[in-house]
């Protein structure tokens, strides 16, 4: 979800003044300072987030359930059709398989929709804490004059000093937050 963080502040003007000037701006020639983080660590133990997911995954059984006794309700007319099917007249067997069809209409309608609507609400769990997290990352970042902080869970990092990984900071900074 903060795959690849780039904060950039100063970092992207440093370069262009290096490429026209075509000397080092005074933050290259100090050592730009980079670090990285776990977004995926930090988002799983940030203060909150065991709630928004137990909140989640009760609102995704009760969706679940419904989805389930739709389908159900989809067998069980489809299995009364088939066990009816040789006595029906051809316009009553038409029309009970045009009901068929719109309700099984209605059902994928239905899993579309509620499909959304857990997006939304997962959304709407994980955005105060993706805020709370990125405010504390960019605070980080200013304090420590780093130029980038890149996110090793998002694939980019292929090897880093874990003397500057800052999850365990980000993650403390959280939780004196929410105190």
């Amino acid at each position: 979800m903060l795959s690849l963080l780039l904060v950039a502040a100063g970092f992207v003007p440093a370069m262009a003044q290096q490429r026209t000037t075509g000397t080092p701006a005074a933050g290259a020639q100090q050592g730009t300072r980079f670090a990285f983080i776990n977004s995926q660590r930090i988002l799983a133990q940030a203060p909150g987030a065991t709630e928004a997911q137990q909140s989640f995954e009760q609102d995704m059984t009760r969706y679940r359930t419904e989805v389930e006794n739709l389908g159900r309700e989809l067998e069980r007319l489809q299995g009364d059709f088939e066990r009816q099917q040789g006595t029906l007249t051809p316009a009553v067997r038409q029309q009970r398989q045009q009901e068929m069809q719109q309700r099984f209409q209605t059902y994928q309608q239905r899993v579309g929709e509620l499909e959304q609507t857990a997006q939304r609400r997962q959304a709407e769990l994980v955005e105060p804490i993706m805020k709370r997290i990125s405010e504390v990352i960019e605070q980080i970042r200013t304090e420590g004059n780093y130029a980038m902080i890149f996110d090793a869970s998002a694939g980019a990092l292929i090897t880093a000093d874990p003397s500057l990984d800052l999850t365990d900071r980000v993650l403390a900074r959280l939780r004196t937050a929410s105190r």
